[in-house]
């Protein structure tokens, strides 16, 4: 969910929809007022259920009961459309950012797919989006998304005035706010059988390998409010899709023919992400045209070359593409791949479109630049944040976790009975609100992550460095986000990432209350002075270099 800006802004945070924002409509669900009954939970009877069960990409849906509210907005060539108009059908309804270039896009994708694998059956399916944007509700924004991803045709995009899209997102439970700049909403996506009852709620993830699979779900919960049960035509595994990753050597298909060789390559290389429909929010042919100007810098200074890679398994059709290129003044000076997969795009992180990435020879990611939230790069700060990554230390040494007692030694009692906990997952029953009073006197560092957060993971080394190299004058204290996480799985966590400080598991209420209301995604740092109060500004998102958490602990920690 994004929206244009004048000015960079912070890095968007690597979030799952079930955790913060989400998380306020799993409470308003269970409030007995709504009228909503939550159905007992599913059990595993297959090794397939079992498999979606355990997929930390896909949602099995829960079950609801009673009458989805009707209303009243209007579409994207201007009509006035009601949910009660539409009795007799079953509809999928999704809350879509109208300008949205991250999990939008991937779950109107898997809608469209839910519908075609049903075959004519989908003839008695209706795909409804409802806009989730306050500051694009005008017809043309539904239009323009609706064009650009192919759906013009397949779908209603409704929208309506601010009042009603509101009045519309309260009787659903949907969050909807903006955060440094940017749109964030819940990413709920509700099934309603040919009565108009509820039948299934998802909360769709950010995932581009998993798109067929929670096409497949959405599927089969349809094919079941259908007449005759109509099998979808899909039979895919429900395990994890594996990722490729930078550190994996791939070819794909090239754009214009052809191949193209991803991964290591004996030479440092920057990718960027980009799809076609990302058009509707940024000057994207003007962008890719201009990026002849640090192909050629590259090329004479030795800085990493460019490769664009196309996320095919989101755009609206293989003709896009083509399309896209064919309207370009020039031809652009470097080689455009097409990941058809998604796997590359989630083994790559990437979070948003469009998203460079820069990797080392040896297939380590050095550098992420997110367009979307932070603006395009010129020609001469492209290549020096490139020449900048590429010349910062790049090989992180960890003391093993025998060791950190030895270098730590002597440390202050308070931070000594840190490092004591060294690895630990503490329960909610334990007091972090009292831990942090008890550190007054000296900075805290509080990171905030989930065992299943990719950018928690790819940021880890820096906290497991930074909190020897400064754990005997800064308080480091990591909290596990419960609401989105098991105990087995942060357990886990730790066990295979061992740090020097202890974590506390806590929900994200809970958070809320010590932070307040600091945390909008995951992860989230903060920094505490010596005498309790949240200096800086909390870092929303995962740190791109070791260099720059040191930054932040140097002005924000130990410098106050």
């Amino acid at each position: 969910m994004t929206e244009t800006q004048s000015e960079p802004a912070p890095r968007r945070p690597w979030r799952r929809p079930a955790l913060a924002v989400a998380a306020a409509f799993v409470a308003a669900a269970l409030v007995v007022v709504v009228a909503l009954a939550i159905g007992p939970a599913k059990s595993p009877a297959s090794a397939q259920e079992s498999a979606l069960d355990t997929n930390p990409n896909l949602d099995p849906g829960t079950k609801l009961h009673g009458v989805a509210p009707n209303f009243t907005l209007t579409d994207q060539f201007g009509r006035s459309q009601t949910l009660r108009a539409l009795r007799g059908h079953v509809v999928i309804l999704a809350f879509n950012d109208s300008q949205c270039t991250t999990v939008c896009p991937l779950t109107t994708t898997a809608m469209v797919e839910a519908k075609g694998l049903l075959g004519r059956a989908g003839d008695g399916v209706d795909l409804i989006g409802i806009d989730a944007n306050p500051r694009a509700t005008a017809v043309h924004w539904v239009r323009s998304y609706s064009q650009l991803h192919g759906m013009l045709h397949q779908w209603e995009f409704l929208t309506g005035s601010l009042a009603e899209l509101h009045r519309v997102w309260g009787a659903y439970h949907i969050a909807v706010q903006i955060e440094a700049g940017q749109i964030d909403h819940t990413a709920a996506l509700y099934v309603i059988d040919a009565r108009g009852r509820y039948a299934e709620i998802y909360v769709t993830q950010m995932a581009y390998s998993s798109v067929d699979q929670q096409a497949q779900i959405l599927a089969s919960e349809v094919s079941s409010l259908l007449p005759g049960h109509p099998r979808p035509r899909s039979a895919l595994s429900y395990q994890r899709i594996p990722p490729i990753g930078p550190a994996s050597t791939v070819s794909v298909p090239r754009a214009g023919g052809g191949s193209v060789r991803l991964g290591p390559r004996g030479t440092q290389r920057l990718y960027l992400f980009f799809t076609t429909w990302v058009g509707e929010v940024t000057d994207l042919s003007k962008q890719l045209e201009a990026l002849r100007g640090y192909a050629a810098i590259a090329a004479r200074s030795g800085l990493a070359p460019l490769t664009a890679v196309d996320e095919g398994s989101v755009e609206p059709s293989s003709a896009a593409l083509p399309k896209f290129l064919a309207s370009l003044h020039e031809q652009l000076a470097f080689p455009v791949a097409i990941d058809r997969t998604g796997r590359i795009a989630d083994g790559y992180l990437v979070q948003d479109q469009p998203w460079f990435v820069l990797v080392s020879r040896s297939g380590r990611a050095l550098w992420y630049w997110d367009v979307s939230t932070q603006g395009w790069l010129t020609t001469a700060q492209l290549g020096r944040h490139v020449s900048a990554a590429l010349h910062a230390p790049t090989k992180i040494k960890i003391p093993a976790a025998s060791q950190a007692p030895t270098v730590l030694a002597g440390s202050p009692a308070p931070l000594a009975a840190l490092h004591r906990q060294a690895g630990r997952l503490l329960p909610a029953g334990d007091s972090l609100a009292a831990r942090l009073r008890a550190l007054r006197g000296y900075p805290i560092v509080l990171n905030v992550w989930a065992s299943w957060c990719p950018g928690c993971q790819a940021e880890y080394p820096y906290f497991a460095a930074a909190s020897i190299h400064y754990g005997k004058q800064v308080a480091f204290v990591g909290v596990d986000a419960s609401d989105d996480d098991s105990a087995g799985g942060a357990q886990g966590y730790l066990s295979s990432r061992p740090l020097s400080y202890p974590s506390y598991q806590l929900g994200t209420a809970a958070i809320d209350s010590i932070t307040h209301g600091g945390i909008v995604g995951l992860p989230t740092t903060f920094f505490i002075d010596r005498a309790g109060r949240i200096v800086c500004r909390a870092r929303s998102g995962q740190y791109d270099s070791e260099g720059a958490l040191d930054g932040d602990i140097q002005s924000c920690a130990i410098g106050q």
